[in-house]
């Protein structure tokens, strides 16, 4: 039976707190996620403890990271066997605790307001890690899996089909969350092995999407006009810079990086 603590702290909007609260729901998102016994796990936000408890009946190596100092204490009591820190996840150094010889798997039900700044902790980290899996809006996981020449297509969705192999894995209703938010929410698996052109700078090619984005109704020429690479001659690349940021493909946004790349 999946334990879910009766703590009487109340969920707090400045961490993004929605407890999942059905265990159904529970069972099936860790299911999914399918943990063994030996592999190494971190779990981010686990809040009252409801992913934890079913994680911890599955696997010998559970690390949780929960930033509410009040609810370190029961955590702890409840799963002496598992690892917590109380930290903030986004100032953490995984190279700091995590064994730099092992892979990790991750799993979170994830603060909706801290979707984006967690994933690109994870790219920044991303040779620690086999896969990732979390509950997060469903409009975020659409736009990650948008393809070019649609509204939701973004740096989320260039920049993490670059470095991951992304699914979602199925829709979330809001009633199994306490309190329940206002939009439906879904689990999206990200896997961290895919190919990467060792040729290229990732950290430029970072900065050139979100450039490029960022002016998203003008032109890309004009993006990066306005950014920090106004300086560069762009004038021979194979690529129609009066096309937008939506249009270009993630092979597109890679072309551009390396023809940057050479002028530096």
């Amino acid at each position: 039976m999946n334990k879910i603590l009766k703590i009487n702290n109340k969920p707090l909007k400045k961490f993004g707190q929605n407890y999942l609260i059905d265990n159904n729901l529970i069972r099936k998102f860790v299911n999914e996620f399918n943990p063994q016994i030996d592999e190494k796990i971190i779990e981010i936000g686990p809040g009252r403890g409801s992913i934890t408890s079913e994680l911890s009946n599955k696997t010998k190596f559970l690390t949780a990271i929960e930033i509410d100092d009040r609810m370190i204490a029961s955590l702890s009591e409840n799963f002496p066997k598992v690892n917590f820190i109380n930290k903030d996840i986004l100032k953490i150094n995984f190279s700091e605790i995590l064994d730099l010889d092992l892979k990790y798997r991750v799993i979170g039900n994830i603060p909706f307001n801290l979707t984006s700044s967690i994933f690109f902790k994870l790219i920044e980290y991303r040779n620690y890690f086999l896969d990732a899996l979390f509950i997060i809006q469903l409009d975020v996981a659409k736009r990650i899996t948008a393809k070019p020449n649609s509204k939701e297509y973004s740096i989320l969705s260039v920049l993490l089909n670059y470095f991951f192999d992304v699914s979602i894995k199925f829709e979330i209703s809001p009633n199994v969350f306490y309190p329940k938010p206002k939009v439906k929410s879904s689990a999206i698996h990200l896997i961290f092995d895919k190919y990467i052109d060792e040729t290229i700078n990732n950290d430029l090619f970072i900065q050139i999407v979100k450039a490029s984005f960022g002016n998203r109704r003008k032109t890309l020429k004009n993006s990066l006009n306005n950014s920090i690479f106004k300086s560069y001659n762009l004038s021979g690349i194979d690529i129609d810079l009066s096309r937008r940021a939506e249009t270009l493909t993630i092979d597109e946004y890679v072309k551009l990086t390396r023809f940057i790349q050479k002028q530096k």
